[in-house]
């Protein structure tokens, strides 16, 4: 062994950080080849783990499996293809490996809360309203989650979007929202009992119009599981991050459908803390 080689050996090696670059290979695997029938067995042979041990590594570090890891990615690349492109979306389909359009019509709309076709049309249109951002509220088992939200020093004007989802993966519709325009304190009224996610994106302000990568978060963040009860306030102050290798992409239709102007939500309207 000569000593360039020796050169690019670690002294020390920390067992998790073995982990994390492997589950990071895999991560880039799917971003590489998001088009191309990913199996268990490739992303596992990526990240040179057994894929009984790779799966239950990658849901340790993502909180969430492999195999829907990949479907966000597909979906974000789609969003991209949509609002960035004239392919029509049979092509947009198949470009982001699904080949059945029935598969990838039904996933998107359950994963970004509307049509692939409809996200299309309302970017292109500009529109000074968003769709509705909350489930509907009905029934008696309803708590609220509030709290404070943090966020790193930045120069840039920002939007922060905060929502509680039964899913650790920002997608549909989040049972309830709240949208402030810097940090602060955030209320989610109408949460009904049960486990949620609050989940945190922090989005830079741009003009109305086409959709820019700029929109993309600038932070993130998200809390520990929250049980909800009845009748009941649950404090939940929430510190944002810059997002790493492990976060899923977010697929709900924001910030790509918001609008610096926006003057209204059909539930919630934006605030100043």
């Amino acid at each position: 062994m000569d000593k360039s080689t020796q050169l690019h050996i670690p002294l020390r090696m920390d067992w998790r950080d073995i982990l994390q670059s492997a589950v990071e290979r895999a991560i880039a695997t799917m971003w590489d080849r998001f088009d191309e029938p990913l199996l268990l067995e490739d992303l596992a042979d990526a990240a040179i783990l057994s894929k009984f041990y790779f799966s239950r590594v990658f849901r340790d570090l993502t909180g969430t499996s492999p195999g829907r890891f990949l479907t966000a990615i597909r979906i974000c690349q789609a969003k991209g293809l949509l609002l960035e492109t004239s392919l029509t979306v049979t092509d947009i389909s198949y470009r982001v490996g699904y080949n059945s359009l029935g598969t990838f019509t039904s996933r998107f709309t359950r994963s970004v809360s509307i049509s692939p076709a409809r996200f299309r049309a309302l970017s292109h249109a500009g529109i000074p309203v968003l769709p509705r951002l909350s489930a509907p509220a009905s029934g008696p088992d309803l708590g609220t989650v509030e709290g404070s939200v943090s966020v790193p020093e930045t120069d840039l004007p920002t939007r922060i979007y905060v929502g509680a989802f039964k899913d650790p993966i920002v997608q549909g519709i989040p049972r309830s929202c709240d949208i402030l325009d810097s940090p602060g304190r955030y209320r989610l009224d109408a949460v009904p009992d049960g486990l949620w996610f609050i989940k945190v994106a922090v989005v830079p302000v741009c003009d109305p119009g086409p959709f820019r990568r700029g929109r993309q978060p600038l932070f993130i963040g998200t809390s520990q599981v929250v049980t909800v009860r009845a009748g009941r306030v649950i404090e939940v102050d929430i510190a944002t991050r810059a997002g790493c290798v492990f976060d899923l992409p977010i697929l709900l239709a924001l910030p790509e459908l918001d609008s610096q102007r926006l003057p209204a939500l059909e539930l919630v309207a934006p605030r100043s803390s």
